[in-house]
């Protein structure tokens, strides 16, 4: 079994990602980027962190650490919109130190336990730990339910006329749908909605793409797993119809985006100011 780097092994990957993707970039970019730079096989990407409860692979959840850390360490930072950046300081940094940052951040954790006793002593955890609860929940859904979910979600992200059809037989093709664009385009799109556990193979994208040919001007594939490098590569080959794919991470971001089945509540008063200095350092 192929063994997947720590978390403090990928900190300064992550953060010459970050800088190399023009200072800023989605979770998607910056996982994408850094397992190149890393060569990570595709072994490695497939590990799931746990798979009784799939949805998220080792790497994806160790970087989740390692973003929280470089977070805390003042090198990085997030908006709201999931987007991460990098600081003035991370600019003016070269090269981390990654049990300096280890060391500093845990201070900080001795530090804050110690302010709040009542804590339950669980220490950091990565951001995105609602994505890990809502994922379970995903995965305990009927099918039928799964797919009616799939249907809400194109709905309220533009999409008319969307039916499902999940009949046996039909190439996995579980629905379809219009999307309409400013009111006068239209293009039509047939989907796959996969609950998997583990990662969608390039075979699966292309027996889809096969049932969709001639009854759609786009595929979309989404799914609960993930999707290995060669099935990334398979849906956007040349010559062949575009396949958009939608993994687990993306689908519960929709989720959190759209406010289906997810309450986000702002647990102090908004204070926006202005940071000059952030700007004349791009």
């Amino acid at each position: 079994m192929a063994k997947v780097p720590t978390y403090d092994a990928m900190m300064n990957p992550l953060l010459q990602t970050v800088k190399d993707l023009g200072g800023s970039g989605t979770i998607e970019e910056i996982e994408n980027r850094v397992a190149e730079l890393m060569d990570l096989s595709p072994e490695q990407l497939e590990i799931l962190q746990d798979p009784k409860r799939p949805g998220r692979t080792k790497v994806q959840y160790r970087l989740a650490w390692a973003r929280t850390y470089l977070r805390r360490y003042g090198v990085l930072e997030n908006s709201a919109r999931g987007i991460w950046a990098v600081t003035s300081a991370g600019r003016r940094t070269d090269h981390l130190d990654e049990k300096e940052v280890v060391r500093i951040v845990k201070e900080q954790l001795d530090r804050e336990k110690a302010e709040a006793p009542e804590d339950d002593g669980s220490g950091i955890q990565p951001q995105e730990t609602w994505r890990d609860q809502l994922m379970a929940v995903l995965l305990e859904l009927e099918s039928s339910a799964f797919e009616r979910l799939i249907q809400r979600i194109l709905r309220e992200s533009g999409f008319v006329q969307v039916e499902v059809t999940g009949r046996t037989g039909d190439g996995g093709i579980d629905g379809k749908g219009i999307l309409r664009l400013g009111g006068l385009l239209g293009f039509h799109v047939i989907f796959q909605a996969k609950r998997y556990t583990g990662s969608v193979s390039p075979s699966q994208v292309r027996d889809f793409r096969g049932a969709m040919v001639g009854r759609a001007d786009k595929g979309l594939f989404i799914t609960t797993g993930t999707f290995t490098k060669d099935a990334a590569r398979e849906a956007i080959r040349d010559g062949a119809p575009p396949i958009d794919l939608i993994d687990g991470d993306q689908l519960v971001d929709k989720l959190k985006e759209l406010s289906l089945g997810v309450d986000t509540q702002a647990v102090q008063a908004e204070k926006v100011t202005v940071d000059a200095e952030w700007f004349s350092s791009l």
